[in-house]
């Protein structure tokens, strides 16, 4: 057990999770960060985030998992004062081609996971007797559905539910938000909209009243805020960063 506070960071080695991840250390938190399989790139974060970033290799999809991870990191560390439910993955296809275990994958590690997860360490949380928050990492297809994702935009809508679920079982000691990002700048969204095309990326950019493409660091501004001291009065909410382009 240490006396630096910690944070758990679900995907937290790659893409927008990283960003999460490197703005809590910034913050002094210590940070748990769960990744499937990638070990390139949980070495990389270790690489710019050194010892104060755990990659932990894991699948936050499997209940048991989870709560045998979370028992140890408990034991070690003590209770987080963060939870960033960020891991996410599209299998998208036309809905009369989904299997049943395209669905089971994607509903699992973006919406079962955050229920695995928030449910092994918010008791914990709880007992500390210090504030605490949780930040569920939602889409703006949960909001908005689009073709060929009905795995993944049932996923995201269902977390957007959850939040306020926990928001209001979790109250007043923990507080549950959902930060929602809109097009923002990481390797799997240039590959996803091929944005390496300038045509291509024009076309993106046109749909964004503030005429740019978000940064995933913009996106750990917005974590910043609704853990910090500015964003103690806010639970059960969604924060959507995305330039404009949905004004829901």
């Amino acid at each position: 057990m240490t006396g630096q506070p910690l944070a758990v960071v679900s995907g937290g080695t790659k893409g927008i999770g990283l960003a999460l991840s490197g703005r809590l250390v910034k913050l002094g938190y210590r940070v748990l960060a769960p990744y499937r399989r990638d070990e390139a790139a949980a070495q990389h974060a270790t690489e710019l985030h050194g010892e104060l970033l755990v990659p932990v290799r894991m699948d936050v999809g499997d209940a048991e998992a989870v709560s045998t991870h979370a028992a140890g990191w408990l034991d070690r560390y003590g209770p987080p004062e963060v939870l960033v439910n960020n891991a996410g993955i599209n299998i998208d296809r036309p809905f009369l081609q989904l299997s049943a275990q395209d669905w089971r994958a994607v509903l699992d590690t973006n919406l079962s996971a955050a229920f695995y997860l928030t449910r092994a360490l918010a008791p914990a949380m709880l007992a500390a007797g210090r504030d605490g928050a949780v930040i569920n990492i939602g889409a703006t297809t949960g909001i908005r559905p689009r073709l060929n994702g009905a795995n993944y935009c049932a996923s995201k809508a269902g977390l957007l539910q959850l939040t306020k679920c926990l928001a209001l079982e979790l109250a007043p000691r923990i507080r549950v938000n959902c930060l929602i990002p809109g097009m923002t700048e990481t390797a799997e969204l240039v590959d996803r909209f091929q944005l390496d095309d300038p045509a291509a990326r024009s076309a993106v950019v046109e749909q964004i009243p503030l005429a740019r493409i978000g940064t995933p660091e913009q996106v750990a501004d917005a974590l910043e805020f609704l853990i910090g001291p500015a964003g103690t009065y806010i639970t059960g909410q969604k924060l959507i960063v995305d330039g404009g382009q949905f004004m829901w």
